[in-house]
């Protein structure tokens, strides 16, 4: 005989988690006592938004369900950020959701939330378990809808009495992977399509990438000679100084990539959706019917055509698809080889980061800095604001399983994200970049980093403003800005309050020793740079933007 809590936290252990986290609530006690006994270690966060956050992040980088736990109401409705961005962005995730008791439903009891309302339009399955005996059946399945065709979230509802009742059950078996193989006829078309092309280029995204699936695809485009550019926020799915790399299909991308885009005739992608900001509001590939050849390649076959009609769809994931693939390049070297050549040097030019800028703080030979000290295995991670540009341009990914940034484009997600790449690689060096404004909507998981001794480096941009909003406002009404000016802590300050190490940088040449003591603090870290705000993108000032309208 054992309680639902009990079984959660067997379901668990026999699908191989090792790590959860979570915000305890009253909801799911049940739950808490069994991981009290279990080899699962349980990291407590500040917040639920904070902590489904981390639970997406390690989803992101391992490529198994992140698991996170909160309690009802609130801590449900805080934890939706989450599940948002794990939506979005194809990240295989649990939450589970502790719920008012089984005869208490429908009465609008004490934080009681219809969960299959509230998450039915953003997570891929909502569950509400009844039956302490079903819990082996449905957690093992929670673990199989996560991660097959187009991974996302599941959300686990949990009535607090269920969890406490006993019952006898059968011991919980793992969920078995899935996966899709790619038809060895459409492979070779694929391949006869490249054979005969003039102007080709790939684009990788999305999820269900494996570092082995990331090699086979490099050996592939080497032989092929192919222009090789990575979707918005995966730019870890090929190294940027691999001769074929062409640079990041994102937001305001470099203009000699749109163009070699929009001017292809083949277009291979892989494993993305290649949605409005990769797409430039679907201008690089015109949605739904693309100027160029598109050989597209998905693991879920509900994406194929669901945006973009494909010349040739092939419903398989990156794994297997590059696993095909590989071995299958053409006898002679392709026409395009110095066309390659040509997008890989537009690349290096546009990554390479601007001298000076507006201020006594330039961005441009910090970001130089830190590409010139970091490890080619450290991860990064952002959420979002204009501050993400200098990470997304000018840092060269080299690894797979270095970035976590949500493409959702939320804020807030960096400093959670640093907490649990610490926790799942704490050989690995982990930074984090935020705003000012993007800081402080997360920044509370510094002090999770700090209970648990997860010494990431938080680099806090500080401009004082909300700045991707400022800009959007001087180019649409010049010289009206409204709610975007913001009065912030001492970050350096804050960072020694909690028990971190604070560095503050006002000029460019303090910036590598403040750097070098925050690595070497042994403990969590913030360097706040104090950003001129007309330092508002790389190129152009807030000033340009509000006088060229």
């Amino acid at each position: 005989m054992k309680t639902g809590g009990q079984l959660i936290v067997d379901a668990l252990e026999a699908n191989g988690v090792e790590t959860v986290f979570c915000v305890p609530g009253e909801s799911y006690l049940a739950v808490l006592d069994a991981l009290h006994d279990s080899a699962i270690r349980t990291i407590v966060c500040r917040q639920e938004g904070g902590a489904a956050m981390m639970a997406d992040c390690a989803g992101r980088l391992t490529g198994r369900p992140g698991v996170c736990f909160v309690t009802r109401g609130p801590g449900a409705t805080n934890a939706s950020a989450g599940i948002h961005i794990a939506a979005q962005d194809s990240i295989p995730m649990i939450l589970f959701i502790g719920q008012v008791a089984r005869g208490n439903l429908e009465r609008e009891a004490f934080q009681e939330v219809d969960y299959k309302a509230f998450y039915g339009s953003i997570a891929k399955w909502v569950v509400e378990i009844d039956d302490p005996a079903r819990v082996p059946e449905f957690v093992t399945r929670a673990f199989s809808v996560a991660t097959s065709g187009r991974p996302g979230p599941v959300v686990i509802s949990l009535p607090e009495d269920m969890l406490t009742a006993e019952c006898e059950t059968v011991a919980p078996l793992a969920w078995t992977p899935v996966e899709t193989a790619p038809d060895p006829h459409l492979v070779q078309q694929a391949v006869d399509l490249l054979a005969a092309a003039v102007r080709p280029i790939a684009i990788l995204g999305g999820t269900r990438w494996s570092e082995r699936a990331v090699a086979d695809f490099q050996r592939s485009a080497e032989s092929w000679s192919l222009p090789v550019g990575c979707s918005f926020r995966r730019q870890m799915l090929f190294d940027h100084l691999h001769p074929c790399y062409a640079g990041d299909v994102g937001i305001g991308p470099n203009p000699k990539l749109a163009a070699a885009v929009r001017q292809a005739d083949v277009v291979l992608m892989i494993g993305g959706r290649f949605g409005e900001m990769p797409s430039s509001d679907y201008t690089l590939l015109k949605s739904p019917y693309p100027d160029q050849t598109l050989i597209h390649v998905h693991p879920d076959s509900g994406e194929l055509g669901r945006v973009y009609r494909p010349t040739l769809a092939i419903n398989a994931s990156p794994e297997a698809f590059t696993a095909a693939f590989a071995g299958r390049g053409p006898k002679a070297l392709p026409a395009w080889a110095d066309r390659t050549e040509d997008l890989h040097r537009a690349y290096l030019d546009w990554s390479t980061p601007p001298a000076s800028g507006p201020g006594d703080v330039h961005m441009g030979p910090i970001m130089a800095h830190i590409e010139s000290v970091l490890p080619d295995d450290a991860i990064l991670t952002n959420g979002a604001g204009n501050y993400a540009t200098w990470i997304h341009r000018f840092h060269r990914f080299r690894r797979f399983a270095t970035q976590g940034a949500p493409t959702s484009g939320s804020m807030g997600y960096g400093t959670p994200a640093a907490v649990a790449a610490k926790a799942l690689f704490p050989e690995r060096e982990v930074i984090a970049f935020a705003g000012d404004g993007c800081f402080l909507m997360n920044g509370q998981e510094f002090a999770t980093a700090v209970q648990y001794g997860l010494p990431i480096v938080v680099i806090v941009v500080n401009n004082g403003i909300y700045g991707t909003i400022r800009m959007h406002q001087e180019r649409e009404y010049p010289g009206r800005s409204v709610a975007t000016d913001l009065v912030n802590p001492d970050f350096a300050a804050l960072a020694r309050a909690y028990g971190g190490h604070g560095e503050t940088v006002e000029k460019t040449e303090d910036f590598a020793a403040a750097f070098a003591r925050a690595r070497a603090a042994g403990r969590p870290a913030i360097v706040e740079i104090r950003l001129d705000p007309e330092a508002i993108t790389p190129t152009r000032t807030l000033t340009d933007i509000r006088e060229r309208r």
